[in-house]
């Protein structure tokens, strides 16, 4: 398969924090693609300046051949992103803010369209601060599509979910598999990461420190946990010596 994703030596700087060290990796076009990490291993940040909330300090990022550094522009008409505890002003509704993001696109979806996609319609017409945590987080999806986009990134879409609405959301995420689109998928819940996602990249103190599919990590360990844990501990170990 084609590449359709390129990030290459990424880093970026908080203050005195290196958040992201010379991150490498490559994402094949309709494979969905999980980055995993502890908490406060630059996952968030990786993802932020790829879709370019953040501008890295150095590195190169392209999606389907654009330079998102250099056309950035051009690389968020090609994508869509779901953020953890993105929130909206409490009085608008989902078919209003549905209008309000597409009308920053060329090419849009229309709003009931992803309302009934994503079992919203009863809920198109109400303040956003009277949805459940759910329904937030399938309004989250419904605007990450809103630009019909051929690469989705998703920051821990399940947080706060209960198991419900969290095998809701996996049933959204495997369709967009067979849909074909490609999907980033950062998460710290390894047992959601080794059932959705093709490939993984284990990120940690900034740096992935290995990459494969969860059965070629898990070799040689009773788990695919065990090896996500030995490998984070091992570069924990190495950063102490």
């Amino acid at each position: 398969m084609s590449a359709h994703v390129v990030v290459t030596d990424l880093t970026k700087r908080h203050g005195a924090v290196q958040a992201v060290r010379g991150v490498s990796f490559v994402i094949a076009r309709g494979e969905t693609f999980g980055l995993l990490g502890p908490n406060g291993a630059g996952k968030t940040t990786t993802l932020e300046c790829l879709v370019g909330l953040r501008e890295p300090d150095e590195g190169r990022i392209e999606i389907a051949g654009v330079d998102v550094r250099a056309a950035p522009d051009a690389a968020k008409e090609r994508l869509g992103a779901a953020f953890a505890g993105s929130a909206l002003p409490d009085q608008i509704t989902p078919r209003e803010a549905l209008r309000l993001f597409g009308a920053f696109y060329r090419e849009r979806e229309e709003p009931a369209v992803l309302l009934a996609r994503f079992a919203l319609t009863e809920k198109a017409d109400v303040p956003f601060a009277t949805l459940s945590t759910g329904q937030r987080q399938r309004l989250a999806l419904a605007l990450a599509f809103v630009n019909r986009p051929e690469f989705v990134v998703l920051d821990e879409p399940a947080s706060g979910l209960d198991p419900q609405a969290r095998h809701e959301l996996h049933a959204y995420i495997a369709a967009m598999r067979r849909e074909g689109r490609t999907v980033l998928l950062a998460t710290h819940d390894l047992h959601e990461a080794e059932k959705l996602c093709d490939r993984v990249a284990i990120i940690a103190r900034g740096k992935i420190v290995a990459a494969g599919t969860p059965q070629e990590l898990a070799a040689g360990t009773t788990s695919f946990e065990d090896a996500f844990l030995r490998l984070v501990a091992d570069e924990a170990e190495g950063t102490r010596t």
